[in-house]
Parts: structure tokens; sequence; C-alpha cells
């Protein structure tokens, strides 16, 4: 029986089980006239909307390596300088369930974007400035709050600012 919070409790052996957040990570990105590296998503849950580079921690695996594997995986790229962003909660569903996930949030240095190419779950990419995205066309809740926390502090010149996808290193091109 779930009690509407945060537990399932068996009505038979009163057993409770725990609904905790599934850890997964997001990557921004930016090349050197500061716009954003998004994907366009190959898959369910909102398939063929815009998505930022990033999956699911595998059980074990550090946030710093799945957002590492995640962007090889899926734009054929090598991140270094990961900076922690912040984190964003999220409702992921997925074949008529919802899945609680935390979006662990890294900005990500790329020096060499020659090998761009769109695999796995990404079926292709495009580079916008984030004050210019349309949000609607982005399918999860969290990565629209990404977005537009992340355009709101790159238009910021506030010493109190986090640091911003847009103020660290860029690609070397």
């Amino acid at each position: 029986m779930w009690d509407g919070a945060k537990s399932h409790r068996c009505g038979a052996c009163h057993h409770k089980l725990y609904t905790n957040e599934a850890a997964a990570t997001v990557a921004l990105i930016a090349n050197a006239q500061g716009e954003l590296l998004f994907v366009r998503r190959r898959y369910d849950p909102a398939k063929g909307t815009l998505d930022l580079p990033g999956g699911f921690v595998d059980i074990g695996e550090t946030a710093e390596h799945a957002v590492t594997r995640e962007v090889r995986e899926e734009l054929n790229l090598e991140v270094s300088g990961l900076q922690f962003f912040g984190s964003f909660p999220n409702r992921y569903l997925f074949g008529g369930v919802v899945y609680f996930t935390l979006d662990l949030v890294f900005a990500c240095t790329v020096n060499d974007f020659s090998t761009l190419r769109a695999a796995d779950d990404a079926e292709g990419y495009l580079f916008v400035a984030p004050q210019k995205i349309n949000i609607e066309e982005i399918g999860l809740e969290s990565i629209r709050e990404i977005v537009k926390t992340c355009a709101a502090h790159s238009t910021r010149r506030s010493v109190a600012a986090p640091r911003c996808c847009l103020r660290v290193p860029r690609c070397r091109q």
C-alpha cells in the first residue's frame, strides 16, 4: 500500500519499501559561440524532442564517470574539466510508470568537436544559445528547468551567480 509520500507497505507482513530517486547525469557543453549542445531523443519518453546529453548512473558508477560515458555513447565526444552545476529533480514516465530521478548536472569542456556524431539514444544534435531555445521543444521537465537556469545565469553578471555552462572554458577550435 502506497503511503502517498515515499514508501510502500505490504498489507500482509507490513514490510516497508522506500521509493528513492534514481541518479541521472546531464552534460552542459558549450561551443566557442556559447551555444549549448542539444540532442534529439531517439526513443520514448519524449521521443523526437530536444534534450541535453546524459543518462542514468549505472550501479557502482560515479556521476562523473556516468556523464563522461553518456556523452561518449551519445555524441562520440570526450569531455574534461567537469564542474558540478547543480541538481534537479525529475519525474520520468517510462512504460506507464513514473520514476523519480535526480539529475546531476555538470558543465563539461570539449576540446575537439571533430568526432561529433549522433549515436545510441540521440538521433541528432544541434547547438542553440540557451536564451534562444524554445522551451516547449524540450521534452523533459528537469531539462527545461536546467536550460532556464543556465539562460538566467548567462545573462546575469552577478558575482553571486553560480558558474554557468557559458562561463567555463569552451572548445579550443
